[in-house]
C-alpha cells in the first residue's frame, strides 16, 4: 500500500520543510509514502466558493476509485492517537492500493469530496495554519505506525 497527502500549501517556511523531511523519512519507514502540495487559486475572501471548487478539481485530478480516503475536516470525528492507529491498521488491510489523507484549503472542502471519504477526523476543535495541519498529520501517521510495531515512542 501507499499513502499520499494532498493539500494546498500557501507558504514556503524553513522550519516547516524541515519538519515536513523529518517525518516523511520516519513514515517511509514503515510504507510508501509522499506528499503532493496541490496549488490553488488566488480569488478573493469573497469569492470562497470560486476557491472550493477549484480545489475541487485539483483533488478529483489526483483521486483514483481504488483510493481509501481520509479527510481532515473541522466537523470530522474527534479521536485519539491510538484509535487512529487502529483506523491507520483497518486501512492497510482495507485491499486498497492507496490511502490519501487530505487537508483541505483555507476556505474548507467541497461536499463532493467529503461525500467521496471514507473516514473524516477532526484535527482540533482549534483553526491552525495548514502548516502545522500538515505535521500534525505527519506526527500523528508516524505515531500510528509505531503503536502499530510497538515501537517505544508512544507513551500512554
Amino acid at each position: 500500500m501507499k499513502w499520499l497527502l494532498f493539500d494546498f500549501k500557501t507558504a514556503n517556511e524553513p522550519w516547516f520543510e524541515q519538519a515536513e523531511a523529518i517525518y516523511k523519512t520516519k513514515i517511509n519507514h514503515f510504507v510508501k509514502f509522499e506528499t503532493a502540495h496541490l496549488k490553488s487559486n488566488k480569488v478573493g475572501r469573497d469569492q470562497a466558493a470560486i476557491k472550493i471548487k477549484f480545489e475541487e478539481g485539483k483533488i478529483l485530478e489526483k483521486l483514483t476509485s481504488d483510493d481509501y480516503i481520509i479527510l481532515f475536516d473541522s466537523k470530522g470525528k474527534v479521536t485519539d492517537s491510538v484509535a487512529f492507529s487502529k483506523l491507520v491498521e483497518k486501512v492497510e488491510q482495507s485491499g486498497k492500493k492507496r490511502a490519501v489523507l487530505i487537508i483541505g484549503g483555507a476556505y474548507g472542502i467541497s461536499d463532493l469530496i467529503k461525500s467521496k471519504a471514507h473516514q473524516k477526523i477532526s484535527l482540533s476543535e482549534m483553526t491552525m495554519n495548514h502548516l502545522v495541519a500538515e505535521v500534525v498529520v505527519l506526527e500523528q501517521l508516524y505515531r500510528a505506525y509505531t503503536i502499530l510495531n510497538r515501537i517505544p515512542y508512544h507513551n500512554i
